[in-house]
């Protein structure tokens, strides 16, 4: 039992993380997702709309440390209003509504005059595009009748690129992937990613979407570089303004933040090859 204490131990140092939490949150976070999904899709649609709002309210705080002051409960109305734009008006809704939210947040921060308006103007954008928008893609990808296929599918290719990165880089990591943002991160963490997660993708397309495995392995190798950007970039967040993470609400992750960065980037993307292979498919080229 010390042994094993000990290597646990080892590999928390390393890597950064407690391994078990993170084990624990990432199961029940999944099987949070596949009930919402496999008894009524607005429910995870409802869960994506939360899970915005406490990053919006994690990067409020973060943002707080640097002086900046973004509108919280605008950016929550805008959050609300974005994922349901995107559930019933498809991206469409989510566009038009994303158009409208950014001048009406603008308009909203006059009133505390012309002080630090750029840079709260430009974080301001920047949290709408960054959650609700982005997040609305994981919306997209649940609202037709194979949304639990779809999402399971990103699920799979996300979980494949962050397990395998960790893992590998943990065993065998030696050479930093972008030292001056993310020293834990290394080049063979990044191969390990793109092998397991091609195979993953592979097999989730064969399986899950019923689809040819080289499309799934095209996607796997779309999801290595937006996931991993999307982690990287959050971590560059967080670098600039000399914290940790976003927020301490998951165990082993740190917060909402922590855990939606590379599902963010990935979405958009998985949603978009889905879109291509659907209308290839009623052409008649696939």
């Amino acid at each position: 039992m010390s042994d094993l204490h000990s290597i646990n131990e080892a590999i928390n140092k390393r890597a950064g993380r407690k391994l078990l939490p993170s084990i624990g949150v990432s199961l029940f976070l999944i099987s949070l997702v596949w009930f919402s999904l496999a008894s009524y899709r607005v429910i995870f649609a409802g869960l994506v709309t939360i899970a915005v709002i406490l990053g919006i309210r994690e990067l409020h705080h973060a943002l707080t440390t640097t002086k900046i002051d973004i509108p919280q409960w605008s950016l929550t109305t805008a959050a609300v209003a974005l994922s349901a734009a995107a559930w019933f008006g498809g991206v469409s809704g989510l566009s038009v509504a994303t158009a409208i939210a950014f001048p009406c947040l603008l308009v909203l921060l006059l009133p505390r005059g012309t002080e630090g308006f750029v840079g709260t103007a430009s974080a301001s954008a920047l949290a709408l595009i960054y959650l609700p928008f982005l997040a609305g893609f994981l919306i997209l990808l649940a609202r037709p009748s194979n949304g639990l296929a779809r999402v399971m599918t990103l699920v799979v290719l996300v979980g494949c690129n962050d397990t395998f990165a960790y893992l590998t880089g943990v065993l065998f990591g030696k050479h930093p992937l972008a030292p001056k943002i993310s020293p834990k991160k290394t080049i063979e963490g990044l191969v390990g990613s793109l092998v397991f997660t091609v195979i993953g993708g592979s097999l989730a397309f064969h399986f899950i979407m019923d689809s040819d495995w080289w499309l799934g392995a095209i996607a796997g190798l779309v999801t290595v570089f937006t996931a991993t950007a999307g982690d990287l970039i959050e971590s560059a967040l967080k670098r600039d303004m000399a914290i940790k993470d976003m927020g301490n609400l998951l165990p082993g992750h740190g917060g909402i933040m922590d855990r939606l960065d590379s599902v963010l980037f990935a979405a958009p993307a998985l949603w978009l090859a889905l879109e291509i292979v659907r209308r290839a498919q009623d052409s008649g080229l696939l």
